[in-house]
């Protein structure tokens, strides 16, 4: 061990000593001729490369910190602002809530450049007619579900819910893969309006009634608050069927003006606490087994849009489509524990009703094609794609 360590000292003496007097003093040393202009040469031509970048990078703004890179960009133009009436009360889950979704997201997604500000039911357009306020101009955007429809376009209720007709994951294939927003889009134009599906609500309760039911009969002079072609298959069968908002459903049982009502799925029907005017909940939802929502546009607000904020638009309606979906499936379970627990009988449709309900709701269908050019092609559309869609329904056990 002490021999290694002199034979480390001797070393480390030896090289400074090289160091100092040997090498030191060839770097210091001018060089040839041919070097000295070589190295002349490089030197100019670095300094020549660093004037040209200074100049360039002067004319070039600084490269933000990269934090700031990931931070909204600016909106360079004016900010598009619009004014949105909803259906729907902000209060209710799901359907209130997507319509409220719109206003925040689009926001967001176009880093402030839209403003869409969500209003409430009935506080821009008196009266139910939202879509002749957008046409007009009167509002800029609405929200809409089925009942929201004009009566004189009959095929507008096949892009709301459809009796008997196809779940969400059938409805939606159909609609962006089987021809259904190409004829979507060729209705709105012919209204004067820019019609966008923009949420969507899983299956609904069939309705809420006094009494249980065991016959067709039961429902003849039945006194029932529903809405869309569903309320034509009712009536169809003897009922006797109105429109009317969750504020007006809830007072009306509560009366006894209505002897059953149907208004959504089963955290909503809570909410507005129907359950404690009637106590027997049927199911399945035959005349919405998925409910599809829309933003109706103005024609001309539509028009100024830049094609970015189009796709914005789209986006956030798609992104709301399948929030509104996931939600829906995870939120009833839960509300129809809560409801049997409170006493509510949840029930079945007897066969033999469904069965004349279907029977009915193909007659509707019928009459309303041959009155109606639009809706015989959009439902032939319709009936076409799920008949070609049931090779994949029935093997998939859908």
């Amino acid at each position: 061990m002490r021999n290694a360590l002199i034979g480390i000292v001797v070393g480390l003496v030896v090289g400074v000593v090289m160091g100092v007097s040997v090498i030191a003093p060839r770097l210091q040393a001018p060089l040839h001729e041919p070097a000295a202009h070589a190295a002349a040469a490089l030197s100019a031509n670095a300094l020549s490369a660093k004037s040209a970048i200074a100049t360039a990078v002067a004319g070039t703004p600084p490269v933000p910190a990269a934090e700031n890179l990931l931070a909204p960009v600016a909106n360079p133009g004016p900010v598009v602002r619009w004014r949105m009436e909803s259906a729907f009360s902000s209060a209710l889950p799901q359907l209130g809530a997507q319509a409220k979704r719109i206003e925040t997201e689009i926001w967001r997604v176009s880093a402030g450049g839209m403003e869409i500000a969500f209003h409430e039911p009935g506080s821009l357009v008196q009266g139910r007619d939202m879509l002749a306020a957008v046409k007009a101009g009167t509002i800029d955007a609405a929200f809409v579900a089925p009942e929201s429809w004009p009566a004189d376009a009959p095929a507008l209720q096949l892009f709301g819910a459809v009796p008997f007709g196809p779940r969400a994951e059938e409805y939606l294939a159909w609609l962006y893969f089987g021809g259904g927003e190409k004829l979507l889009d060729d209705l709105a134009e012919g209204l004067g309006v820019q019609i966008v599906v923009c949420g969507l609500v899983s299956p609904e309760g069939a309705g809420w009634y006094r009494r249980p039911l065991t016959t067709v009969e039961d429902l003849k002079g039945l006194r029932v608050r529903m809405t869309g072609l569903g309320a034509k298959v009712m009536s169809r069968l003897g009922a006797k069927t109105v429109l009317l908002n969750e504020g007006e459903t809830f007072h009306a049982l509560e009366t006894g003006a209505l002897d059953a009502a149907e208004y959504s799925m089963p955290t909503v029907d809570t909410q507005l606490g129907l359950h404690r005017m009637a106590r027997n909940y049927y199911f399945p939802g035959w005349h919405q087994p998925a409910t599809l929502l829309a933003l109706v546009v103005n024609a001309a607000r539509w028009a100024d849009l830049k094609p970015v904020q189009r796709s914005q638009l789209r986006a956030v309606c798609g992104d709301n489509v399948r929030h509104g979906l996931a939600e829906g499936e995870a939120m009833q379970y839960r509300a129809l524990l809560n409801l049997t627990k409170e006493g509510v009988t949840v029930r079945r449709w007897p066969r033999e009703i469904l069965e004349k309900l279907s029977q009915a709701w193909d007659e509707v269908a019928r009459e309303t094609a041959k009155r109606d050019k639009n809706f015989a092609k959009v439902w032939k559309s319709l009936d076409r794609f799920r008949k070609d869609y049931a090779v994949w329904r029935d093997v998939g056990g859908r």
